[in-house]
């Protein structure tokens, strides 16, 4: 299935879909992709790339950065109908955003996909998904990207469901319909091409009474900004907009989103810890990002130096 003209590129990265039971009983991504494609019908010319073969748990943002640059390297090739990218679940969402974000205006498809279940479980889902990626990313070749209504070249597939990079998120641990999204009908994913392999961006949880010790641990540790896993609609303490008013009067933009999944996010509550006090304090809420897509948004704005205005723009 490899070195056809006009084929759809499948990149491997690892992930549960490349996992098997090794000798300590332990689960690990030891497939190579072609390996994954072994007994597979995608109904076109396939030729795979090997990136790595990673735990998506472990990456990186340079990590993601490296994925990004190997969809740009195959994109470079005229003779690349499509891109399927094989990676792990939990932290699909975020390099689907930065693909967006960086290849969002490609001419070709760009399908991201994996598996809730190794590729030796008895109700492995990783083939139906592979085989889906592949049939979508080869219905279009160069010049000839339908659009869907988000602008998106790229696509999260998944248990039969398509979804926009925009918002997306993993609500189950053990469904094979594992993705959901936070963005509305329409959302655009803005263009940022800056590397974010040099940046930090930390996040921090916010739990009921939250204090402001890891936020300033991070500061100190040399953050370059700061996502805040706030309540509600991004809610906290009085501490914790105390150490934002630090953060931001230091330079580190800080961004707050929130743990619940679902809804649009409004800095509107008072009371010495709510998000409107967060705002006052110059932090930045994030509407429908949740903090693992914040934290690849944030990486790419900080990159480029955006300032305190694109930052509101690009979050709001």
């Amino acid at each position: 299935m490899t070195g056809a003209a006009s084929s759809v590129v499948v990149i491997a990265t690892g992930g549960t879909i490349a996992s098997r039971r090794v000798g300590d009983g332990a689960s690990r991504p030891v497939v190579s992709g072609g390996g994954l494609l072994t007994g597979i019908e995608p109904g076109a010319p396939v030729r795979v790339v090997d990136v790595m073969a990673q735990d998506s748990a472990t990456l990186t943002l340079a990590h993601m950065q490296r994925i990004s640059d190997a969809v740009g390297e195959v994109l470079a090739d005229p003779e690349t109908r499509g891109i399927v990218v094989l990676h792990g679940t939990d932290s699909l969402e975020e390099t689907a955003l930065l693909l967006a974000l960086q290849h969002g205006d490609a001419d070709r498809r760009i399908v991201v996909t994996g598996a809730q279940f190794t590729a030796d479980h008895p109700d492995s889902d990783g083939p139906a998904n592979i085989e889906a990626a592949v049939r979508l990313a080869a219905e279009t070749s160069a010049g000839q990207l339908p659009r869907r209504n988000d602008g998106d070249a790229v696509v999260v597939l998944f248990g039969g469901r398509q979804l926009a990079p925009w918002g997306a998120y993993k609500f189950s641990a053990d469904s094979m319909d594992a993705f959901r999204s936070a963005g509305p009908a329409g959302a655009t994913t803005p263009r940022e091409t800056a590397r974010v392999d040099g940046v930090r961006i930390d996040m921090v949880a916010l739990p009921p009474g939250a204090d402001a010790l890891h936020i300033r641990a991070s500061a100190a540790a040399g953050a370059d900004g700061i996502v805040l896993q706030a309540l509600g609609s991004g809610n906290s303490t009085a501490a914790v907009v105390a150490a934002v008013r630090e953060c931001v009067a230091d330079g580190i933009p800080v961004v707050v989103s929130s743990r619940v999944p679902q809804g649009a996010l409004a800095p509107t509550y008072g009371g010495g810890g709510g998000g409107s006090d967060l705002r006052a304090a110059g932090a930045v809420h994030s509407t429908t990002l949740r903090p693992g897509q914040a934290r690849i948004l944030l990486a790419a704005l900080v990159a480029r130096r955006a300032t305190s205005a694109e930052l509101w723009a690009a979050f709001g």
